[in-house]
């Protein structure tokens, strides 16, 4: 199995606003086939003896997020096995996870509001790509902490307990030698429906690609563009996965990051260390100031693309993803 971490038949109505941004998009609503199954719900609430017609009834796809969650994250074995089902209540029965099974209900009380804004997510990326890969399942589940969201060929898994607050007690409980402050802080719910679409367009629109730093930048800034997208009118932080005041920081360090890369002749450079600090989650992005967020490379990338795009707003998502970065990186322009 090959992992990566991290739904209605008319052409949608379109109407485009005054504004002339070509992201703020009007879309109807159409089935696009998309299943919603709170996996973890399943495992709480049946029986040993019950579980697996449970699960069998929601006709979860053979090899993806179901037999990831059972092997992966909670080494249980597969559903098939027997002593996998008394596993899988053990588990859910044990005092610290029944702890978080009832934060995890506490905060997921209204899921159907995050259905809709993922379906809505999706919707706004089929207007763009309407041949576009759409996934068949959303998996709610309990990973152990192990993912936020994961995606395999058709579905994809939402790991609910890392999204339940940094403040929540079950998440400051988690051991600081593996869990940092800024993973936990990390853990909020507003980035949910986020991270969903990011992971799915990581996994099945743009092609990874890191020939050296400014292709593996500018691939990154096609990625959150294309979420964007997904989300016109979100908040940019939050796009980002930034909170408002790293994202303010961001933006008047533009210029600055810029000048950085160029003086240090890091942009052709085929480093990976260099790369990997430029792009990974981190408590800031190594190499800079302390007090600026991690991903800083990301969230220039972003800002190239956004360059580009207003340059030539004619252009298409899909013509842009077979855009060189070369060619984007010679028209970039910053103050």
């Amino acid at each position: 199995m090959n992992f990566k971490h991290f739904f209605y038949l008319l052409a949608p109505l379109v109407l485009f606003s005054c504004s002339g941004d070509p992201l703020n998009v009007s879309v109807e609503e159409k089935d696009l086939g998309i299943r919603f199954v709170n996996l973890d719900s399943i495992f709480v609430s049946s029986s040993e003896q019950g579980l697996k017609a449970a699960v069998d009834k929601q006709k979860l796809m053979p090899g993806q997020v179901l037999d990831y969650e059972l092997g992966h994250c909670l080494q249980v074995g597969m559903l098939s096995d027997s002593g996998t089902a008394q596993r899988i209540k053990k588990f859910v029965n044990d005092p610290y996870i029944s702890r978080v099974e009832k934060r995890i209900e506490e905060k997921f009380a209204t899921i159907s509001q995050i259905h809709t804004k993922i379906r809505d997510g999706f919707l706004h990326l089929n207007h763009h790509f309407p041949k576009g890969k759409i996934p068949r399942n959303v998996v709610f589940m309990n990973s152990l902490f192990a993912s936020n969201v994961f995606c395999t060929e058709n579905e994809i898994g939402i790991g609910m307990e890392r999204y339940l607050g940094p403040k929540t007690d079950v998440v400051q409980e988690l051991p600081s030698q593996e869990f940092f402050e800024w993973i936990k802080e990390g853990m909020r719910i507003e980035y949910l429906e986020r991270d969903v679409l990011t992971a799915w367009i990581m996994t099945h629109y743009v092609k990874e690609s890191k020939q050296n730093i400014a292709d593996a930048l500018i691939t990154w800034g096609k990625i959150i563009y294309l979420t964007e997208a997904a989300f016109p009118d979100e908040e940019k932080h939050l796009v980002m996965r930034y909170s408002k005041e790293d994202y303010e920081w961001a933006l008047k360090n533009e210029y600055a990051l810029w000048k950085y890369l160029v003086d240090e002749k890091l942009l052709f450079s085929e480093n990976e260390r260099d790369m990997a600090n430029l792009v990974n989650d981190a408590p800031f992005t190594i190499g800079l100031p302390e007090k600026g967020p991690d991903r800083l490379g990301q969230f220039l990338g972003w800002q190239m693309i956004h360059d580009y795009m207003e340059k030539h707003p004619e252009t298409s998502l899909e013509k842009l993803l077979k855009i060189p970065y070369n060619t984007i990186l010679q028209e970039y322009e910053v103050e």
